[in-house]
């Protein structure tokens, strides 16, 4: 089975690793080769990159630090979140701990680092907040990724055809590439990361096709350049080139590329299929790739710019090329199906305008789709692809999306090393200094050229989190005002004790985001209607930080006082990477599971060695337990069931500051109404709806 996956996961992993190959050259040396030396500096960037980054951070680091077999940057901040309390939204409940997979064993030494950083993140709203913009951060940049992986991947490998067709120029490869993107997002609906499993002998020939390549160049052209596994050749190309070295950094990062997808794709494998793919296979490659690149190179510096293509026996051209732009197809498909997937992360979260979520598949729960991202994935593709024209500038917007992951991946290591797994001190340091500097100076070499391309990730991630900010914003106050103002109990015996009220037969759901206690819209609801369901079932769903809730603990209940109003209250819950269940599943699960409540609420009186110890008392309890179980079937076959969902307008209180008035006046409500209400979400008919309107003054 481990070798079946590791095989799959060639296919849907590493496509965007296993392109990089097409770009990194022409990205290191933009102004040409100045000295053949320098090819030997390039060379060892690239190959001690692969190893420190590629291969020690993510395959044998990064890989170990899931979450219950599930990876990604919002795997890491569940995983802190679970270990401290430093989730914003305060509905913790003490319930989610029993959990099954909940927990996690960790070590018992070191108990004083952890201790500190536990206490940090969960005394400190600051320290909350950092945290919460990092994730933010990682995963607008894994969004951007989405973008900028399908415009370079595909402008790269078609512009082989130039080598070909000299007629052609940058103009006809940019419209052929936009044709291809668009085609590509409008078969995104039919599921298409199912496909990813019939890419792998695709891909697998791709790498094949690159090794025999780069050792084909390695031993015709320059054998001598295996000498680029000697750092002093990194040394020396730094003393030689001082600020072109430093700045040519943003173009070795190109190589690592799609390594964050080793990471992000984990759950759909498992570590073991991961690095077996990894070390005997996609690492042995492309380093084989560069080494022939860079043998090609030291006899013919004026072919740089395309290296790949160049490079290329004539015999094998065309096949190369066909496979070629279709791996670049293949990294473009698995970006976008991680965007989807992040997306879907970050709505559990809070953290993401609401978003209808399609699952493609009643089998394979990665498959979804998304119809209002995959538009605008495809929209800024486009505009990209048509802006930029070739890959040599959007090189540079790609270098930052790709290290500004790598970072928040690394700071978020580190905290999980400290805190979870109680690393000793001086191997967290060994790894600041080491890897942790490395990116430090990839990202500075990026970030020097903002202004040539640069500047369009980082653009684009500052509207993706200020979007992603004011949403989870509004949310959290909306939620704390619920908290704040929910019907006592006290108020909840008057309400039902009111003559007035009448009970009408069926069961209502009353959906609310309150995960404690009873929400003010009930209030408001029995103001003006008046009257009540024979049953009503107030139901919070809820996301825990963890990947996945078992079935058969996602549902939790309580009776609500006073015992025979007929009210209960339900929690929800879902992990992160589960897919919400379709409605009418989801009505049978929910009455079955209210019916195992009643029974175990109301059970016989036992003694200790489990036989009921007074035989009166148990017959009284058995008939009360049927009396409620008949009174729910009664009002199901004669009510049917009802969903009743708030219409809630969230205004900033009046003596709120000018600023506050803004988010939350202005850019929350219009994100509010440009998303999908909450009814398309769950798919729930009209006919079955009932809204009740309020307003909440956070």
């Amino acid at each position: 089975m481990t070798l079946k996956l590791a095989i799959q996961s060639i296919g849907v992993v590493y496509g965007d690793l296993g392109t990089s190959p097409l770009y990194v050259m022409s990205g290191i040396f933009p102004d040409g080769i100045k000295h053949e030396d320098d090819i030997l500096g390039a060379l060892s960037l690239i190959f001690y990159s692969i190893v420190l980054i590629g291969l020690i951070k993510y395959v044998f680091i990064v890989l170990s630090a899931n979450d219950n077999g599930d990876g990604g940057t919002f795997a890491l901040y569940s995983l802190i979140c679970r270990y401290a309390k430093a989730s914003l939204t305060p509905n913790q409940q003490a319930e989610d701990k029993e959990v099954s997979n909940y927990r996690l064993e960790v070590p018992s030494r070191r108990l004083r680092w952890a201790s500190a950083m536990k206490s940090l993140l969960e005394n400190s709203k600051a320290a909350k907040y950092l945290l919460l913009v990092v994730t933010m951060l990682g995963t607008a940049m894994v969004i951007g990724d989405g973008i900028l992986t399908p415009c370079i991947s595909v402008l790269s490998a078609v512009g082989g055809i130039k080598k070909a067709a000299r007629s052609l120029g940058d103009d006809q490869i940019m419209w052929i590439s936009v044709v291809i993107l668009i085609f590509l997002f409008q078969v995104q609906r039919f599921g298409t990361h199912k496909v990813g499993y019939s890419f792998a002998p695709i891909l697998s020939l791709w790498f094949l096709n690159i090794a025999l390549i780069g050792i084909y160049n390695f031993v015709k052209y320059d054998s001598s350049v295996i000498k680029a596994v000697n750092p002093l050749y990194i040394v020396q190309y730094f003393m030689k080139n001082k600020k072109e070295a430093w700045i040519s950094l943003g173009g070795v990062i190109l190589c690592l590329t799609g390594s964050e997808a080793l990471f992000a794709d984990l759950g759909h494998f498992n570590i073991l299929s991961i690095r077996l793919s990894s070390c005997l296979v996609v690492f042995p490659s492309i380093i084989l790739t560069y080494f022939g690149q860079a043998a090609y190179l030291r006899k013919h510096a004026e072919d740089v710019a395309s290296t790949f293509y160049s490079s290329i026996p004539k015999t094998v051209y065309w096949p190369t090329f066909v496979i070629a732009v279709m791996a670049a197809i293949i990294a473009s498909q698995a970006m976008i199906s991680a965007t989807f997937a992040i997306v879907k992360q970050s709505l559990a979260l809070g953290c993401f305008p609401t978003v209808k979520v399609v699952h493609t598949s009643r089998k394979h729960e990665g498959q979804i789709y998304i119809p209002e991202v995959n538009t605008l994935l495809m929209l800024a593709c486009v505009g990209v692809t048509l802006g930029f024209k070739t890959t040599l500038k959007l090189g540079n917007a790609y270098g930052i999306a790709v290290i500004f992951v790598f970072n928040v991946t690394s700071t978020f290591l580190v905290i999980v090393m400290v805190m979870i797994w109680k690393t000793n001190i001086l191997l967290i340091i060994l790894y600041v200094l080491t890897i942790g500097l490395t990116e430090f100076m990839f990202l500075s070499s990026v970030l020097y050229k903002f202004l040539e391309g640069g500047y369009v990730p980082l653009v684009f991630t500052a509207m993706m989190v200020t979007i992603m900010f004011i949403w989870n914003y509004g949310y959290r106050k909306k939620y704390e005002y619920e908290l704040e103002n929910k019907v006592s109990r006290e108020a909840l015996v008057t309400i039902m004790s009111n003559t007035n009220i009448h009970r009408v037969p069926g069961v209502a759901l009353f959906y609310t985001e309150l995960v404690h206690g009873i929400s003010p819209m009930f209030t408001q609801y029995v103001t003006n209607v008046s009257s009540l369901h024979s049953i009503v079932v107030f139901v919070s769903i809820k996301s825990l930080p963890i990947s996945k809730v078992p079935l058969e603990e996602r549902f939790i209940f309580r009776q609500v006082e006073p015992e025979e109003s007929g009210l209960y209250q339900c929690v929800v819950r879902y992990g992160y990477r589960d897919a919400k269940m379709e409605r009418q599943f989801f009505e049978k699960v929910l009455i079955d599971r209210l019916k195992d409540h009643i029974q175990n609420d109301v059970a016989p009186a036992t003694d200790k060695q489990g036989e009921p110890s007074d035989h009166g008392i148990a017959k009284v309890n058995e008939e009360s337990v049927q009396k409620v179980i008949g009174v729910l079937d009664e009002a199901i076959k004669s009510g049917g069931i009802m969903y009743l969902m708030g219409e809630r307008e969230v205004i900033a209180s009046s003596g709120s500051g000018l600023a506050k008035r803004f988010v939350i006046n202005c850019l929350f409500n219009w994100l509010k109404r440009c998303v999908r209400q909450q009814e398309e979400v769950f798919n729930i008919p009209h006919k079955r709806l009932l809204k009740v309107g309020i307003t909440y003054e956070v």
